[in-house]
């Protein structure tokens, strides 16, 4: 037979305050959990990965501990039996995880990535900032503006106070001397 712990929803609410920890059917069990609580729950934060896991798992132990009640001899030992009821209990939660892999014949080959090799993409990425780094400092400054981020001619022509029409011909020239850099002939 096993004693109820929680008789309506609306006293469970009200059971987690420190004033009234638990109903009154064993005022010790409540003395108890009052004056024991944050040291409980320095131990079984000890033992989860959060705040509230640990929360959860003292008031796991606390009732299996309330369940018990009657049958511990020594209420000297109960940081003890509560110690122990928060490691059974945590190590029950712990078998009872999911396990997400499976044995299988073959090992899945990974999905191959779109784009090619990413070695490739990187030296292609770092040969194409050494040639704009070749470049003069307001050509390379309207190639970045236009093409790393992404404005429009008529943006940044305004970042540089310039005219769309001094833009256009500079990024020209500048995509012309990047097509020309013999450091990007290599990594076409």
């Amino acid at each position: 037979m096993t004693t109820p712990v929680c008789t309506s929803a609306s006293n469970a609410a009200t059971w987690a305050t420190p004033t009234r920890a638990y109903p009154a059917a064993y005022p010790s069990f409540s003395s108890y959990v009052r004056a024991r609580r944050p040291v409980l729950l320095r131990t079984a934060r000890s033992l989860t990965a959060n705040q509230s896991d640990a929360e959860d798992l003292l008031q796991a132990a606390l009732t299996k501990t309330y369940v018990a009640w009657e049958r511990i001899e020594d209420h000297r030992a109960l940081d003890g039996y509560v110690r122990r009821a928060l490691l059974n209990t945590r190590t029950s939660q712990w078998r009872k995880r999911k396990v997400d892999e499976f044995a299988c014949d073959e090992i899945p080959e990974p999905e191959p990535r779109p784009g090619g090799d990413p070695a490739e993409q990187q030296a292609l990425h770092d040969a194409m900032w050494r040639a704009i780094m070749k470049l003069p400092d307001r050509q390379r400054a309207m190639v970045v503006l236009r093409y790393y981020e992404d404005l429009s001619e008529v943006q940044t022509a305004a970042v540089l106070g310039v005219s769309v029409g001094t833009v256009k011909s500079a990024v020209s020239r500048a995509l012309g001397k990047l097509r020309e850099d013999p450091e990007l002939d290599l990594v076409r």
